[in-house]
């Protein structure tokens, strides 16, 4: 039966036994839509490395935009003056707008939250701009997007119950407004249900959003940081508090077990990137599980990707050719990759419509389950010679693990933390560290001296690595002369020979460099110019003996595992080390008592840039000049948000040494006007 009321005309086809799984149809403006149904993302109004020939030829109905980034570039004058996204990507099919909400989480690293709306800084120039739930939805009306989301408030699933039922309540009141912008427009709006993993938010969100009518509901805030099995229990409960007569939408999730999950969990919709990025990095899904062609295990594969497939990547080619282009970095590769990914995506989701249709899905859902937790890490396709040494696992406190986009990291089982836990680690370093260490600037300059850095927190040395591969580059292509010494400094070994024990996982790791490091502490190559050291020991006392630094890598574990090595003291010691030199810190932490304490100690602190779902980093400075030529000092927004803060300094500080702190915060020369 047709429900009137709504503009999708939303009907549910079948339902399985033994399962919440369900077909549905509904229509858009431009076309008819069948459930489950995968929406590749074009952020842009384009796909990662593929024309929207493509996803129009496999038989894709809908795709993703994204309202923060088209408001941005293009802007809404173009798709006023083209009439539209549809004609102006050339995009016959529907089209669903995400409204900004998780790019302000996840992307913007001075967005400020309050009832009217976010204030964030633009990406492209600089300026100041206002997302409300009326700009977004006026934003979606002028794309003329298909479906639009209302704005909502995504937050870190490592959030506390307060900040997240904020959160909860900031989104309802913005769906409300969200609503009454739409107005009489024809384009469907779909509300977003928060609340993290609290059980209970999730209830209180559920019932608010879903008391107002909506065409669809959304479930937000999930694949941001928590564990599979949370997103499960979260994506079931949820869906199971949604109206059985709208459409049901899991937002920017997932793999291809994330989606047999969550079909079976009773979701309808599902949006990510992964098909076309993972396709970047080589990572290819298949009917035997998830391969990864840069494995040299592929390099004289003659056979297809998937003998199953009809893809042109199947049908044409051969693994060792895929093998090939992925490994001298060809963009071919990611195309013909991302290709087979595509309609890997949609052949699974018409197998579960099909078999909820035919009455055996829960049958197919054991079934496919097996498979699609299968990578080629377990279930290779040659067996090693005996002079592959078998890879060891765990090693002292430390465990290899494997993340859900394909990546390995290492957990410390004590400590509870993972290094480089979201992203690539090698990613996550060059963003984070490399990238805003200016090294081009440093090895440009014709000093007899060399380039310090301390890298703080050796771990897997993956952070080394990505500046001595760098550096490498640099060098080769530039032609720079200066010499460059980087000291490590670590504690406890036992992560680098974990990771020498499994070059597979981590490949980084293959260079001389790392296993010199490991076995002798030092390693130096003349013809680059690097002299690298490890200093084994305490940081507080280790680092007195070493040359001051221009650069300082700080990747030691948080504040709740090492709070000594997060404090006023050592970061004075730090500072008073630096000698005068123009240095500057660089850190993951985003921490506004971290922060402080960098302050206090001396530095000038900026936000850095954000990695994976970190909206941002910190970096401090020895120089004030640095500061002002930074885009993005923190400001007196920022005193004004530590001022009110219940965590403003280090708890073991004296009241005497509490109050000197705060003074010396509140006068620093970076917050005079």
């Amino acid at each position: 039966m047709i429900d009137t009321n709504n503009r999708l005309k939303f009907t549910i086809d079948a339902e399985a036994d033994n399962s919440s799984a369900r077909a549905c149809t509904f229509t858009t403006l431009h076309n008819t839509v069948q459930t489950p149904v995968f929406m590749p993302v074009a952020t842009f109004a384009s796909l990662r490395n593929q024309t929207l020939d493509i996803p129009r030829e496999i038989g894709y109905t809908v795709l993703l935009a994204n309202t923060y980034h088209l408001l941005l570039r293009p802007g809404t004058e173009v798709f006023r003056k083209i009439g539209g996204i549809h004609r102006f990507m050339n995009w016959n099919r529907s089209v669903l707008t995400d409204s900004g909400g998780f790019q302000l989480f996840s992307l913007s690293e001075s967005s400020v939250i309050s009832e009217e709306g976010a204030r964030f800084k633009s990406y492209v120039n600089g300026d100041t701009l206002l997302l409300s739930p009326e700009s977004s939805i006026e934003t979606q009306k002028i794309i003329s997007s298909d479906i639009m989301m209302a704005l909502d408030q995504c937050i870190s699933s490592a959030s506390n119950e307060k900040q997240c039922r904020e959160s909860v309540d900031i989104t309802a009141r913005w769906a409300e407004r969200s609503l009454i912008a739409r107005g009489d427009s024809s384009q469907s709006v779909f509300g977003i249900i928060q609340g993290a993993c609290f059980q209970n938010l999730r209830k209180i969100s559920a019932q608010q959003i879903t008391s107002l009518p909506f065409d669809g509901f959304a479930i937000g805030g999930l694949a941001v940081g928590e564990s599979a099995d949370e997103r499960n229990d979260i994506t079931e409960l949820t869906a199971q508090l949604m109206p059985a007569n709208r459409p049901r939408y899991l937002m920017g999730v997932g793999t291809p077990i994330d989606l047999l999950e969550a079909v079976h969990r009773g979701v309808d919709m599902f949006d990510c990137i992964v098909p076309t990025a993972m396709a970047q990095q080589g990572v290819a899904y298949t009917s035997t599980g998830k391969i990864k062609l840069h494995r040299s295990v592929y390099k004289l594969a003659d056979e297809p990707l998937d003998g199953i497939c009809d893809c042109p990547a199947c049908k044409n080619y051969t693994r060792a050719y895929l093998h090939h282009l992925v490994r001298i970095n060809e963009y071919l590769g990611g195309y013909l990759i991302g290709q087979h990914n595509l309609t890997y995506y949609h052949r699974l989701m018409n197998d579960m419509r099909n078999h909820i249709i035919s009455g055996d899905f829960r049958s197919f859902y054991n079934r496919k389950k097996e498979e699609l937790i299968l990578s080629d890490d377990v279930n290779p396709k040659t067996v090693p010679t005996k002079k592959f040494r078998k890879n060891i696992r765990e090693l002292g406190n430390y465990e290899v693990i494997q993340q859900e986009a394909g990546f390995h990291s290492i957990y410390d089982k004590v400590s509870g933390e993972t290094m480089h836990s979201v992203i690539d680690p090698m990613i996550e370093s060059k963003v984070l560290y490399v990238d805003q260490s200016d090294l081009n600037q440093h090895l440009s300059k014709d000093l007899c001296e060399p380039l310090v850095i301390w890298d703080v927190g050796l771990g897997a040395a993956t952070n080394a690595m990505a500046a001595v591969r760098e550096i490498e580059r640099l060098r080769k292509e530039c032609g720079f002369k200066r010499a460059v010494q980087i000291i490590s400094f670590e504690n406890d070994l036992d992560s680098i020979r974990l990771a020498l024990q499994n070059p597979f996982h981590f490949l980084h790791i293959k260079h001389a460099a790392p296993f010199s490091i490991a076995k002798t502490g030092y390693w130096e190559n003349s013809a680059s110019g690097i002299q690298w050291t490890l200093v084994v020991g305490d940081f507080a006392e280790s680092h007195k003996k070493a040359p001051a630094p221009d650069i300082i890598y700080y990747d030691m574990y948080s504040q709740k595992t090492n709070k000594s090595l997060w404090s006023l003291q050592l970061f004075k010691k730090t500072f008073d080390h630096c000698q005068g030199k123009n240095a500057r810190l660089i850190t993951y932490s985003a921490s506004t008592r971290v922060r402080a304490a960098l302050l206090a100690a001396g530095f000038f602190v900026c936000y850095g840039t954000g990695t994976g779902f970190i909206a941002d980093t910190t970096i401090a400075f020895t120089s004030f000049e640095e500061v002002k030529s930074h885009p993005k000092p923190i400001g007196k927004e920022w005193l004004a948000r530590w001022e009110r803060s219940t965590a403003k300094t280090d708890s073991n500080l004296s009241e005497e040494e509490n109050e000197t702190f705060n003074q010396k915060v509140l006068n620093h020369r970076q917050f005079v006007s």
